[in-house]
């Protein structure tokens, strides 16, 4: 397994800064935002595939520390039912497929997307209960007139520009949201479709992080080291569907926080175990969302937890078997 950091909190600095502070930390891998939510201030792909002697600059800068790419990420709503929206994501999304080609990084991240609930909506519904009917209306629709159709086509796109591992954050909010609806799309449009293994979403929804590591198997393509905490107080009372603004940690049901912060040493240590017996033995990329911390003192907090929990080296024979 590599050490890695997902860049995006370090977008103050050059690129050369953020690898030199990342390499000095003992970080072997970046995964680097190339447009939708995560931004791109660290891999531009319409200045890196539009200039030859840029796109080598960016690469001898990534040599010169080290450093291997994880994915290139550009999370965003490639199907948001405003057309001008949706074809800004999407936009991002061929742009990275084509910047990853440029490069050789062989794995994308990004979301799902949600659609509206019919042609004519404005703005994204995540559904989350089977009834009234009409709940059920608004899912076949999302399902089979928008998302499958989508993704069998940028799977194509992504095929035909030799990238087979899309990893889709199983996020609240769209319609890939956990691991029965990852596999469902992946059912639909094939294995390019896999998944990056966040926990922090799937701790408040109530799963134990270990189960569906060993449900989605080699499914998982790329992972995410970022924790969340269960406040039990304001779950005890509102339950843990919550719409109070990050900043109001007091009040929320959940936060997110540095590893190590929302689950301890055992739990990590159980999470890097299974990875590798699935066979996940690549990139664990912290992603700093802990509003109580500073960018520099989560990250480094993080990256001193993740020394104690990961396992770098390769197994070895089992000499005493």
């Amino acid at each position: 397994m590599k050490l890695g950091v997902f860049t995006v909190l370090l977008g103050n600095k050059s690129l050369d800064e953020a690898l030199k502070y990342l390499k000095e930390s003992g970080v072997q891998a970046v995964e680097l935002g190339t447009g939708g939510y995560p931004g791109n201030s660290h891999a531009n792909p319409d200045e890196l595939l539009a200039d030859e002697g840029k796109l080598n600059a960016f690469k001898d800068l990534i040599d010169k520390y080290d450093m291997e790419i994880s994915a290139l990420s550009c999370h965003g709503n490639p199907v948001h039912p405003q057309k001008e929206i949706a074809d800004s994501f999407h936009k991002d999304f061929e742009k990275t497929i084509l910047l990853a080609e440029k490069l050789g990084v062989e794995r994308v991240v990004t979301f799902s997307g949600c659609p509206g609930d019919s042609p004519g909506s404005q703005y994204p519904n995540w559904v989350t209960c089977p009834w009234p009917d009409d709940f059920l209306k608004i899912l076949d629709y999302q399902w089979n007139e928008v998302l499958i159709p989508y993704w069998e086509k940028a799977v194509k796109f992504a095929n035909d520009h030799g990238v087979y591992k899309i990893c889709l954050e199983m996020h609240p909010g769209f319609c890939v949201y956990n691991p029965e609806t990852l596999l469902k799309l992946r059912a639909a449009v094939g294995d390019t479709i896999g998944a990056n293994y966040d926990p922090s979403h799937l701790f408040w929804q109530g799963m134990d992080p270990i189960a569906p590591i060993r449900k989605l198997g080699s499914a998982i393509y790329h992972f995410h080291a970022k924790d969340t905490r269960i406040d039990k107080l304001n779950t005890s009372v509102n339950g843990v569907l919550d719409t109070k603004h990050y900043s109001d940690e007091i009040n929320r049901s959940w936060i997110f926080r540095s590893v190590g912060y929302g689950s301890d040493y055992q739990l990590w240590k159980d999470i890097v175990s299974n990875l590798r017996m699935i066979g996940y033995d690549y990139v664990l990329s912290i992603e700093h969302e802990d509003s109580l911390m500073s960018p520099n003192e989560g990250l480094q907090k993080a990256i001193a937890f993740l020394k104690e929990v990961m396992i770098f080296e390769s197994t070895g024979e089992m000499w005493w078997a």
